[in-house]
């Protein structure tokens, strides 16, 4: 008969976060470790006699309560990678997940990585002058690249924020766009203010706005800019020309920060025409001072079903 090993909490609510809404937490873990998991009042238990199995257990609901204690709520994502971690005697690698996060001010709370890709993404941005992010739909390098930025612009260490992207339509047509620039490139940048929109209130965005702290615009009016003392965010990178590429690395002035994101499997330019993105990382990825950071499909956190999605496609190529 297998003998029960349980982790006691002193406190109900904290049970119920590391546990996971409707106990999805639990049930992950189950499967991780292949054997029933159960939470009953303020204890979480397993039963196995594999000697491992248990202290695994233990080992991770030692972390989860940590985290939750942090104010953090753990997500199944974050079960996987501290399981992953820990399974794999990875340490390191499991403080890194546990101690990054980024706070905004007047922001809607800590905003803390999902597993060890971002972990290392949060880490190298506020390391390096120029990231580079790239990875498939759903892995958070936008939603991350936007919240360090505004971070790093609320608390006044860079002037103001600078959103771009190229204009380029994914495989169709949408004809004329009525109104002024700010309204033309909007539709493109709506991913950005989505990220935006999700960690700080959207009174925080207008002010910026309206005090020039934020500035949108289409990567082919970049030209001839100097920009110091910016964060600047390129999204969808990939649909860059090596041209443009060029252009806007060599737009960093004194005292900026540039993190450029993409994914090279969706590039939407004509055939004919390479991805700068791909040539750039080609280049410049022997260069020490340039964080380069790569997602899979498995760092999909946009939702399981996403994560499955992505696995297919890769699995096709």
């Amino acid at each position: 008969m297998s003998r029960p090993v349980a982790v006691v909490f002193d406190d109900n609510a904290l049970v119920a976060e590391v546990c996971g809404a409707n106990d999805a937490n639990l049930r992950l873990l189950e499967d991780l470790l292949g054997c029933p998991v159960l939470s009953r009042g303020n204890e979480v238990s397993i039963h196995s006699d594999d000697e491992a199995t248990r202290s695994l257990f233990s080992s991770i609901f030692f972390e989860l309560e940590a985290i939750a204690r942090n104010g953090q709520s753990p997500s199944t994502d974050l079960v996987r990678s501290l399981y992953k971690g820990l399974s794999e005697n990875r340490h390191t690698q499991v403080d890194l997940i546990k101690h990054k996060h980024i706070a905004i001010p007047g922001g809607f709370g800590l905003i803390y990585p999902k597993g060890a890709a971002q972990a290392e993404f949060i880490r190298g941005i506020e390391n390096h002058d120029l990231s580079f992010c790239i990875g498939p739909a759903g892995t958070g390098k936008t939603f991350l690249a936007v919240a360090h930025a505004l971070s790093e612009v609320l608390t006044r260490k860079r002037r103001k924020l600078v959103l771009t992207r190229p204009v380029v339509e994914a495989g169709e047509n949408l004809g004329f766009l009525p109104g002024d620039l700010s309204q033309k490139i909007s539709p493109y940048l709506r991913p950005l203010y989505d990220a935006m929109d999700a960690v700080v209130p959207r009174e925080v965005v207008q002010r910026m706005e309206e005090s020039r702290m934020i500035e949108v615009a289409p990567l082919a009016y970049m030209r001839g800019r100097s920009l110091g003392d910016c964060y600047v965010i390129l999204d969808e990178a990939q649909n860059t020309t090596r041209e443009q590429m060029k252009m806007f690395l060599t737009r960093m002035g004194e005292g900026s920060k540039a993190v450029i994101t993409g994914d090279i499997t969706q590039v939407d330019l004509p055939s004919r025409i390479p991805s700068g993105l791909s040539h750039a990382l080609e280049i410049l990825s022997g260069i020490d001072d340039i964080h380069i950071s790569s997602f899979g499909g498995s760092d999909v956190v946009r939702s399981a079903l996403v994560r499955k999605i992505v696995a297919a496609y890769e699995a096709e190529t």
